[in-house]
């Protein structure tokens, strides 16, 4: 029995030990695996500052207890490596690691791709790559991890579309892709996700679409947060009907618009509500008031019509409240400041008036933040806001308060920031401020007066101190300086200051601003030199002096240990002293030096060279002596040099043309001699050249007048000579030239009708002849027009008498004849305007005689005349007639393209066709421009290198292939820079394109509609010019009148200067000889039609100028005539008047254009308004009540001259406030 039991059970035992080897060879080999793909992870790390793996990842340790690694049954289960800061890629072993159910790898410095082989992982659960470096796409294989439940992949370098696959992660409850650069739309497959309750897609930017509706039917959802990125649509009417575990939505800082849906009541568990940087519009729902859960709610920078709705008096958990720019009107009401839960409320940059409620701020124990700036708020502070213990930020700026800052403020324990500027305060500054720690306070621009309180110098804290434009007056402590050691700005100017400024405010020795100027300070001037952090001195505009005896000013020597020091600004002080050559040796940080008017002799240090990032220098109205330094030419940043009214002697050094950024050239009033440099013309830059009132001779170089941007132009009083050449005409934006007292001769051009921006226009005493040009008529904006004491004959052309805005006019000394114009503004001048010449006439308060007069007793001479002076050049006049003519006839007879023209443009035949096709890598779809009905354009390189553009046209179209025909037609017989320039063409019966000039900037639609593009409004406004006069030149400036027929922003293309460029002319018409009006049955695009061309088929020059008006109302808005919030009761047209009529062009025009915040706000507002009426003006019902292109053309000019201008004057006024930020 016994053997027999041996016998069984020995085989059982073999067995058994069979199995346990094989099962451990298996665990062996598996823990090898494991381990192997970790020793390659730790291969692929090519640093690791904390030395984790040197030290914890020993071959001699069982890999589940190296540092951040987890096992579970011998199997690599988990990896965490979060913040370990390594550096490299990831493996694709780890792909091996198939018992992986979490990695972390956060906060590392990772680069490169996710590898596909983590696919493998199936039992992954858990994936966290975020705030690395990692590029490339989301892997579409996450699809086929059906165990996924979370996934962070934020902060990272992600590109491309967010994968549909997804969608097929069924048990996803965590998706946080933000901080990419992910696009395109969010797909539809989202929906899937039942189990999902985090979506966070934020600041991708380019995110686009609107978002899925179906998002909103996720029951499982707690937070969505899109924000910023490029989502447009509205919001579900619905979109809480399913959504009851909703807590917060972010969709701040999109492209969302339409109504704020009512039923948003439905997300009755919303905590967090943020919708503000968006398009929304109507008002805001009182529902919100529902929302008994809310705690913050952001509805801010949107287009809100009414107030703040009473309903939101409900809200009793409410904490932050902001509705800051979003149109808000009304009063604020009272219950806002009864609500305790309250810790913050910003309703800044609305419309709000009216002023603080009585009773106010009873019931606010926690409010912390309090901004209500940019409003229209009047009244007083009441003394009842000192119950509030908590605020730390008071921001009431930019209003109408008025009254006395209560005392109570110094109440407020807790309060470090205090902005109240820009008000109407009155009496003293309480003194009480100074106990507490504030770290900045700002009541600039009001009208407080008396002395400044002693312990406003002794907060220890504050660094910024903000106090100037007010009344204060009497003269700064002994000790100022000593008790601010954290002071960084010091904003005392325009004041009543005075006495001396206290040696002990270098003490503050953390100051980066200083302003002191426009007051009555006495005294020397400070040695500012232990101030080294010191970036701003801004000290003008007192009565200082220079304190050494030898007159040199040694305190700019002092500034010199100021190594930060960007602006020195000491104009309009009693220096009378010498610049020191240590000048030369100021921070290379220094931008603007201004000692203008300062008495300032001697000459000009040759070491100012060494300011290499000098960009502006203004010695103007001192007593300098000497030469011009050519060392300035080394100061290759300089934009601005203002040197007028002085004693410099010598010629202009050559030199200062290698300043390309050179814009403003001043020496007027000098001693300066020789010829105006040759190279001057080269500085493209320039935009005001003064160079009057000095002694300089010979001829103005002839590149001079082919600065285009040039915006003044004075050389007068000064010994030049020579004619002027037609490139006058080239000044198409000068404002301001004055060639008076020279010694210039001949005839002046007719092409300075060319200069349409002109506002004054002198040639006084020199030595002109000849006729007054006719196209001085053209000047459409001219003011003042002083042609006195020259040589001019012949009559005044009545095409003055269009000059509607002149004001001042002068021909006075001349040899003019005829009748005096009447018409125009010729009915407010005086006889002083027509002194000397040889036979005016006209009306008797002119002082000549009568047009009429004596006729019978000169009829004998005046007979003799005919015959001597105006038969000849009669009969000559009408042999010209009689060829041009001819001249017109054979052309109307053969309007077709010579075949002089037709060889040119068919360069390309047969094998060339072959060179197009190379040239597009064979018609490449990676080559395409853009594509429409006409065909494709496709970019290309020639065999010579040159990249053009190749318009291939849809020959399957009868229309297309006409299109084609009139294109060739038209740009074969115009030439003007905003055409879009033909290469050549290539044709035969089965082929047929167009080689264009290439535009690297593309079209002026996706400038205003790209997201990832952006026109300022002076861009805005050079390519409205632009195109003006390309349309001008269409009109007007060929044989016959060409309509273009289809303008619209996708038609206008740009250079890579942004110089703009009409093409398209598949439609265009060209006019015979005395043809003003035509019809057509081909329409134009929707939207941008003129009413008489879409509804009768009506072609006329008039018809561009109103689609010219509708591309100025839509560059200005942002907004396409055919967006989805016009319709049949309201137009683009209709919706620009009404705000014009209201004066509410802050409402429509494009939000990035225009913000109240702009340093530069009001001159932007009236350039845009000015804008807008002129697109009215273009786009009135009638043909004949829209406005001429000259016309537009001359606003347009005149609109953007002056813009220019204001802005040139608000840069200079406030380089020093442009430094000042204030808090949200």
């Amino acid at each position: 029995m016994e053997k027999k039991t041996v016998c069984f059970f020995l085989p059982v035992l073999v067995l058994f030990l069979s199995i346990s080897r094989i099962c451990s060879a298996r665990i062996v080999s598996n823990q090898t695996t494991d381990q192997d793909a970790l020793v390659a992870f730790k291969t692929a790390i090519i640093s690791d500052p904390y030395e984790i793996l040197a030290k914890n990842w020993s071959s001699d340790a069982s890999i589940c207890n190296w540092t951040g690694v987890s096992c579970s049954h011998q199997r690599v289960t988990a990896l965490n490596f979060s913040g370990f800061s390594f550096e490299g890629t990831v493996t694709p072993s780890l792909g091996n690691l198939t018992f992986l159910s979490s990695l972390d790898l956060t906060s590392n410095n990772f680069t490169g791709f996710i590898p596909q082989e983590l696919s493998n992982l199936h039992r992954l659960q858990v994936i966290n790559v975020g705030f690395n470096s990692f590029i490339g796409e989301i892997p579409s294989w996450f699809g086929t991890l059906t165990e996924l439940e979370i996934i962070f992949m934020n902060n990272n370098k992600f590109s491309g579309s967010i994968p549909p696959s997804l969608g097929d992660c069924s048990k996803l409850r965590i998706l946080n892709l933000a901080y990419n650069f992910l696009g395109g739309s969010i797909p539809q497959e989202i929906v899937n996700l039942s189990s999902l309750e985090t979506l966070d897609l934020k600041y991708n930017y380019q995110i686009t679409g609107s978002i899925p509706y179906s998002i909103f039917n996720l029951s499982s959802i707690v937070k969505i947060d899109l924000t910023g990125n490029s989502l447009s649509g509205g919001l579900p009417k619905n979109m809480c009907n399913s959504t009851s575990r909703l807590r917060g939505l972010y969709l701040s800082l999109n492209l969302l618009s339409g109504e704020i849906p009512f039923n948003i009541y439905k997300c009755s568990e919303l905590q967090d509500l943020s919708l503000s940087f968006n398009h929304f519009n109507g008002s805001i729902p009182s529902s919100i008031g529902r929302l008994a859960n809310i705690k913050t709610l952001f509805l801010g920078v949107n287009s809100f019509q009414g107030g703040v709705p009473l309903e939101l008096r409900n809200l009793s958990r409410l904490e932050l409240l902001s509705i800051r720019g979003a149109s808000l009107t009304g009063q604020i009401p009272s219950f806002i400041f009864n609500m305790s839960s309250l810790k913050q409320v910003d309703l800044a940059n609305n419309s709000l008036s009216g002023s603080l409620p009585v009773g106010l701020y009873h019931n606010l124990p926690n409010l912390e933040q309090l901004f209500l700036q940019t409003n229209q708020l009047t009244g007083q502070i009441l003394d009842k806001i000192w119950d509030c213990k908590m605020l730390w930020v008071i921001s009431l700026s930019n209003n109408k308060l008025s009254g006395r800052i209560p005392k109570h403020l110094g109440n407020f324990t807790e309060l470090e920031y205090l902005y109240l500027d820009n008000n109407n305060f009155t009496g003293e500054l309480p003194a009480e401020l100074g106990n507490l720690n504030l770290v900045e306070i700002n009541v600039r621009n009001n009208v407080l007066s008396g002395a400044i309180p002693l312990s406003m110098f002794n907060i220890s804290t504050v660094t910024m101190l903000e106090l100037s434009a007010n009344h204060f007056s009497g003269q700064l402590p002994s000790t100022f300086g000593l008790s601010l050691p954290n002071l960084q700005r010091l904003y005392l100017s325009d004041n009543r200051l005075s006495g001396a400024i206290p040696s002990s405010i270098t003490n503050a020795s953390s100051l980066t601003i200083l302003e002191l100027g426009s007051n009555s300070f006495t005294g020397p001037m400070p040695n500012f030199g232990n101030l080294k952090l010191l970036q701003m001195l801004l000290i003008g505009e007192n009565n200082l002096t220079g304190e050494s005896p030898n007159r040199e000013l040694t305190f700019l020597s002092s500034l010199t240990n100021c190594r930060y020091l960007q602006l020195v600004e000491v104009s309009l002080n009693q220096l009378d002293g010498v610049l020191p050559a240590s000048i030369g040796n100021f921070s290379t940080s220094l931008q603007v030096f201004r000692a203008f008017g300062c008495g300032i002799r001697g000459s000009i240090p040759a070491e100012i060279g060494n300011l290499t990032n000098l960009r502006d220098l203004y010695l103007d109205n001192n007593v300098l002596t000497g030469l011009i330094p050519g060392t300035l030419g080394k100061s290759k940043q300089l934009i601005r040099i203002y040197l007028e009214h002085n004693k410099l002697e010598g010629s202009i050094p050559n030199d200062l043309c290698q300043l390309s950024n050179l814009g403003d050239f001043y020496v007027s009033n000098n001693a300066l001699h020789g010829q105006i440099p040759a190279c001057f013309g080269e500085l493209k830059s320039l935009r005001g050249l003064y160079l009057d009132s000095n002694k300089l001779d010979s001829n103005v170089p002839s590149n001079l007048w082919n600065l285009k941007d040039l915006l003044g132009l004075n050389l007068s009083s000064n010994i030049l000579s020579g004619s002027l050449p037609s490139e006058i005409g080239n000044l198409k934006v000068v404002r301001n030239l004055d060639l008076s007292w020279n010694q210039f001769s001949g005839n002046v051009p007719s092409a300075i009708g060319g200069a349409a921006s002109l506002v004054s226009l002198s040639l006084a005493h020199n030595e002109f002849q000849g006729s007054i040009p006719w196209s001085l008529g053209d000047l459409k904006g001219l003011e003042s027009l002083d042609l006195s004491f020259n040589n001019f004959s012949g009559s005044i052309p009545k095409s003055l008498e269009g000059l509607s805005y002149l004001q001042i006019f002068n021909v006075s000394y001349n040899r003019l004849e005829g009748q005096i114009p009447t018409g125009g503004k010729f009915a407010n001048f005086t006889a002083q305007s027509f002194l000397k010449n040889y036979g005016l006439c006209g009306l008797a308060p002119l002082q000549v005689p009568p047009c009429g007069e004596s006729l019978n007793k000169t009829r004998s001479k005046n007979v003799a005349s005919l015959v001597k002076y105006i038969i000849p050049p009669s009969i000559t006049a009408i042999i010209l007639v009689i060829i041009v003519l001819l001249l017109m006839r054979r052309r109307k007879e053969s309007r077709k393209v010579p075949d002089s023209e037709i060889s040119l443009l068919h360069a390309w035949r047969g094998s060339n066709y072959l060179e197009l096709q190379r040239a597009t890598n064979a018609f490449s779809m990676t080559n395409i421009l853009g594509s429409g009905s006409f065909g494709s354009v496709y970019i290309g390189t020639l065999s010579d290198g040159l990249t053009v553009a190749v318009k291939v046209f849809n020959l399957q179209s009868e229309k297309v292939a006409k299109s084609f025909d009139t294109e060739i037609e038209v740009l074969s017989t115009i030439r003007h820079r905003n055409l879009i320039k033909i290469i050549g063409c290539c044709s035969n019966p089965d082929f047929k394109a167009l080689v264009l000039e290439y535009m690297p900037n593309g079209s002026l639609e996706k400038w205003l509609y790209s997201h990832n593009y952006f026109l300022d409004l002076v861009q805005r406004l050079n390519i409205a010019v632009d195109v003006a006069l390309a349309l001008e030149y269409l009109h007007l400036g060929y044989t016959f009148p060409i309509v273009h027929c289809d303008l619209k922003p996708s038609n206008v293309l740009l250079d890579k200067d942004m110089t703009a460029h009409v093409g398209d002319f598949g439609i265009a018409k060209i006019f015979s000889e005395g043809e003003l009006m035509a019809q057509t049955k081909t329409l134009a695009t929707i939207g941008y039609m003129a009413p008489e061309y879409g509804s009768h088929g009506i072609v006329a020059t008039s018809g561009d100028v109103y689609s010219f008006g509708v591309m100025l109302l839509e560059m200005c808005t942002r907004k396409k005539p055919t967006d989805e919030m016009f319709g049949e009761e309201m137009s683009l047209t209709s919706w620009v008047s009404l705000s014009l009529h209201k004066s509410t062009i802050t409402e429509v025009v494009d939000t990035n254009l225009l913000r109240r915040e702009d340093q530069n706000f009001s001159a932007k507002e009236q350039c845009l308004s000015s804008i807008l009426h002129l697109a009215m003006e273009c786009v009135a019902i009638s043909p004949i009540d829209r406005i001429g292109i000259s016309e537009v053309v001359a606003k347009l000019e005149k609109i953007r001259a002056m813009f220019l201008a204001a802005n040139t004057k608000l840069e200079d006024s406030s380089n020093a406030s442009s430094f000042r930020q204030m808090p949200a």
